[in-house]
């Protein structure tokens, strides 16, 4: 395995980043705790949830991943050796039945609360928003389009005051931000640094992949100069760059499969370029999994690469994809294809 740091601290994570969005779905819990151990036996020492999983959100099922987690910290007393992160779920429909309360001070109180509770610990390593509270351009909407309606009032100073109390309780240790724009990161950023004892945001949970690659535009400069790691997540888009699903195939446990409405990663540009990159890695001696991740790992803002598996055969190559090397011609072809094809599943 290979380490970085969490920006701005001595805190080593995993190049490779153990998510758990489909434990209490796709998974049970006997098969989280199964992939626990075997990340944590290959050196993997970060883990990402959240309390609106598992995905697909639904009040039956609320907050599932993080119990299953709690009850793997409490079988075998490791809690010491995982970096956790989880985030508080935001405003939206499909969130109403947590809460409507936004990222008041009330709620994120009783969201990191709740989360504790069900992780069966006493700190957070590192506590995210998970997503805008304000309309903006996230979860595949490609363009910035500013609402009438959008009444949004600014209130990220109360939200940072909320989370330096919590970090003061001992509650959570560092901050990040998820699936955010670069003008939110910058105003993040710039209120603590106007206001010092606030804390500063050290990481972003936004998309990544060989199919969308918009992070690079904006963001990655943010990321570089201001030191916030990226986090990527849905790095194989859903699968689709597992090769999987081409030719039309429809494997019966595929997440696209079983949940038709995931399209971002779906469309006929993006199974154009799913095919290219497939072929690509085909004449390099390379699965398609594995070329996709290895792509992410050696990004220069990539702190650490959220991969995420249903069964153990997948998991295994996904962790693997840390040792593949891609070579000059592997990367120039991605370029190419890139330029073809740029981003085709923002």
């Amino acid at each position: 395995m290979k380490y970085s740091n969490l920006p701005h601290t001595d805190i080593e994570v995993s190049k490779i980043c153990l998510g758990t969005m489909t434990w209490g779905n796709q998974n049970t819990e006997d098969e989280g705790h199964q992939q626990m151990d075997y990340a944590v036996d290959q050196g993997i020492n970060f883990f990402d949830t959240a309390e609106l999983y598992p995905i697909p959100a639904h009040p039956d099922r609320h907050s599932v991943t993080e119990k299953i987690i709690g009850t793997w910290f409490k079988k075998n007393g490791n809690r010491d050796k995982v970096v956790l992160a989880s985030k508080i779920a935001g405003k939206a429909d499909m969130t109403k039945f947590i809460r409507t309360t936004g990222f008041s001070k009330d709620s994120i109180i009783e969201a990191v609360n709740g989360s504790l509770e069900r992780l069966q610990t006493d700190y957070i390593d590192l506590y995210q928003l998970h997503w805008p509270e304000r309309n903006t351009n996230y979860f595949g909407q490609r363009g910035y389009k500013h609402e009438i309606t959008d009444h949004w009032e600014d209130n990220i100073h109360q939200v940072l005051e909320t989370l330096r109390e919590l970090i003061r309780e001992g509650k959570i240790r560092h901050v990040g931000i998820s699936n955010e724009t670069p003008w939110g990161t910058m105003r993040f950023l710039m209120e603590s640094k106007v206001h010092v004892s606030l804390p500063r945001t050290i990481t972003i949970q936004n998309p990544y992949s060989l199919l969308n690659r918009l992070f690079e535009v904006g963001l990655s400069e943010i990321s570089i100069r201001e030191k916030v790691g990226l986090l990527a997540y849905s790095p194989l888009g859903f699968g689709t760059l597992s090769g999987k699903y081409l030719g039309n195939m429809k494997p019966a446990d595929g997440r696209v499969t079983l949940f038709p409405q995931y399209t971002r990663y779906s469309g006929d540009n993006a199974v154009k370029a799913t095919e290219k990159y497939h072929k690509l890695a085909q004449d390099n001696d390379l699965s398609l999994a594995q070329m996709a991740l290895a792509f992410v790992n050696t990004r220069p803002f990539v702190t650490s690469n959220i991969i995420g598996a249903t069964s153990m055969k997948q998991l295994e190559e996904n962790i693997d994809s840390i040792n593949i090397d891609l070579t000059d011609d592997v990367l120039k072809g991605i370029e190419e294809i890139h330029n073809q094809i740029p981003n085709p599943a923002p």
